[in-house]
């Protein structure tokens, strides 16, 4: 197949996104089926998505291959896809603040690779998109992978909190570099924040005024881990927060039995006619990977389209309708 017309996708994170995402593929490579919103995205099918590169720092990860990696611990996803091998080995990546402090036991992390390496090997593999899965906190981590995908020519898609494309200095850099640039944080197909989301709205519309509101979130993947830490989380409430239309007070808590899903509760607080109480009160449970896994896909294809077009800088209708936060 000719890799001009594929969507290279290098992997910054083996974690469990990148597991429901690399299992989708593989899913949906035949085309239509059940829970994928968009066969063709931009142009391009699932059959013309590829992983090139995955990087990682977790010890117990690295010179394994990707189909294999997906698997490895404290990966604990579920499993929807048989994955082939893919003759793509997860290396070494850059390490920085990619490790919060309540996980770094888990993962015996490493992690010496420079952007240099990084983009060197982007270009040996024939990457056009980075798609960064690193932990919420990692912003000098991101920043890093960001400089490796200019200087390698990619697309990069920031699904993670970390501000990149919300900042004046990273959209000007990827604009002057004729780079496409999506973020931040990726939204779920059907998440807490969607619905918490389009409730306010709903509530909103009908002439509510809100007074305030709680989302609490509970899961037993590395992501709650990491969410336990205070700065990090501080992170993530700025995108929850983002459109909310009211002040929310927004937690999570890592609750190890739950695995790979999460729970959600959502309250809201109002007024409606002549000044009545109105108190709303939702509980959602959900697969949190998978479902993140089909807008990280658009987004990619999304990206990469805009490469081909000789787009560069902030995709923000891309970003407005995929991201939490722009």
């Amino acid at each position: 197949m000719d890799t001009a017309d594929t969507v290279n996708i290098a992997l910054v994170g083996v974690g469990n996104c990148a597991s429901s995402l690399v299992q989708g593929v593989e899913h949906y490579r035949d085309g239509d089926a059940p829970g994928l919103s968009n066969p063709v995205c931009a142009g391009y099918p699932i059959s013309r998505v590829r992983f090139t590169a995955a990087f990682d720092v977790a010890r117990a990860k690295l010179g394994r291959d990707l189909s294999e990696a997906i698997w490895t611990a404290p990966n604990n996803s579920r499993k929807f896809a048989d994955v082939p091998r893919l003759g793509v080995p997860v290396v070494e990546g850059v390490l920085a603040d990619g490790v919060g402090p309540g996980s770094a036991a888990l993962v015996e992390p490493r992690g010496g690779a420079t952007p240099g390496d990084i983009a060197a090997h982007l270009k040996e593999t024939g990457s056009n998109v980075v798609l960064n899965f690193l932990p919420t906190g990692a912003q000098r981590a991101t920043e890093l992978y960001a400089e490796a995908a200019i200087e390698a020519g990619c697309a990069f898609v920031n699904c993670m909190p970390a501000v990149l494309a919300r900042s004046p200095e990273w959209r000007g850099r990827f604009a002057a570099a004729g780079l496409p640039l999506v973020g931040d944080d990726l939204k779920s197909s059907f998440g807490a924040t969607l619905v918490h989301r389009a409730l306010v709205e709903a509530l909103t519309g009908s002439g509510v005024r809100l007074t305030g509101g709680h989302q609490l979130l509970g899961g037993g993947n590395m992501d709650f881990v990491n969410l336990e830490d205070p700065a990090r989380m501080k992170g993530k409430k700025a995108t929850k927060a983002t459109g909310a239309g009211t002040a929310t007070h927004v937690g999570a808590q890592y609750l190890p039995f739950l695995d790979d899903r999460k729970v959600a509760y959502i309250r809201l607080d109002g007024e409606g006619f002549g000044g009545s109480p109105l108190e709303l009160e939702l509980r959602m449970v959900v697969e949190d990977s998978p479902s993140a896994a089909g807008n990280a896909l658009d987004a990619a294809r999304h990206a990469r389209a805009a490469l081909e077009q000789g787009a560069g800088g902030l995709l923000e209708e891309v970003s407005r309708t995929l991201m939490k936060a722009v």
